[in-house]
């Protein structure tokens, strides 16, 4: 009897289209695996439908919140349905850009200066939070909600009034928003997959600006498989990367971004459930190592399990 695979994709985030096109990249995939697959949209049907349908496994495509934040992972786990990535504590950590920035600092894993704006503080006293924030980061600064991805309310500022805009900006898709300090340098990333870190991508767009339309619609954008970076270094990027892996709690599969400034990596996000899209990430690390994308598809399949200690049997 085939596997019943449940592809969770959609939701309501920012980023659902972007999700949408990985579910459906996936559920192809899988398909062609040979799986019984079962496209879930948590937006358009109700959660329990999973176990009425016979779901045995659930390959979790939703990014962003309700889907990448531990709210899906808690539901799979009182459902009993065995799911991919990190369980619910790891991916409500990782969802939270400054917790995430806190535990890296707290055991000494490199990370760009920032601060944490938050909403209440900003209504109360813009101008008081303003003087805080250049206090405490230098400037240029780089503006993003601290729970969304995709590059969602995210971008840089070099001055006062552009800093008020980009906040606000930010404000719009969040409660909360992190201030880092724009740091130049090489834009990097690397993927896992269960215990095998992927290569090294560098990733050159066009004037530096890695927004959602250089990352989604654009060809413009350069990636380079593996990095051109010596041997030595690119070992001591996967090596970071396992640490901030498990710093996190972090597992089954996942992606870690960072930049290169010269001299040392920082540290500044990890995404639990990356995209699956032809423009994404993890499938071109993959293919960097003879993973087509129905292969990958599989190897992260295979990497599901309950991470709560309950017994993976229904009943």
């Amino acid at each position: 009897m085939r596997e019943r695979i449940a592809v969770l994709m959609g939701g309501a985030s920012a980023e659902r289209t972007i999700s949408l096109r990985s579910g459906n990249a996936v559920c192809a995939a899988l398909t062609r695996a040979g799986f019984d697959v079962v496209p879930f949209d948590p937006k358009l049907r109700d959660w329990p439908e999973l176990t009425q349908e016979g779901v045995t496994k659930a390959f979790v495509v939703l990014h962003g919140r309700g889907g990448e934040d531990g709210t899906a992972q808690a539901i799979l786990e009182w459902l009993r349905i065995p799911y991919t990535g990190s369980g619910v504590l790891a991916s409500a950590l990782a969802m939270d850009k400054w917790r995430t920035k806190l535990v890296w600092q707290a055991v000494g894993l490199p990370v760009i200066p920032g601060i944490r704006v938050t909403r209440d503080a900003w209504q109360r006293d813009a101008d008081a939070v303003l003087d805080t924030v250049r206090e405490a980061v230098p400037a240029p600064w780089f503006v993003k909600p601290v729970h969304e991805g995709s590059s969602v309310g995210a971008g840089a500022a070099a001055n006062r009034d552009a800093l008020v805009t980009r906040i606000e900006a930010a404000l719009a898709y969040d409660d909360d928003v992190l201030v880092e300090q724009q740091v130049r340098g090489r834009e990097l990333t690397v993927a896992f997959l269960g215990d095998e870190v992927l290569p090294v991508i560098e990733i050159e767009a066009p004037e530096g600006n890695y927004d959602f339309h250089h990352k989604y619609e654009s060809s413009d954008t350069r990636y380079h498989c593996p990095a051109p970076l010596p041997e030595s270094i690119l070992r001591g990027l996967e090596t970071l990367v396992v640490q901030a892996r498990d710093a996190l709690g972090c597992e089954g599969w996942g992606r870690v971004d960072l930049l290169w400034d010269g001299s040392e990596a920082k540290l500044l996000e990890m995404n639990t459930a990356p995209g699956m899209t032809d423009h994404s990430l993890v499938p071109m690390a993959a293919r960097a190592v003879c993973l087509d994308f129905d292969q990958l598809c599989v190897r992260i399949l295979e990497t599901a399990r309950l991470k709560g200690g309950f017994s993976c049997a229904h009943g």
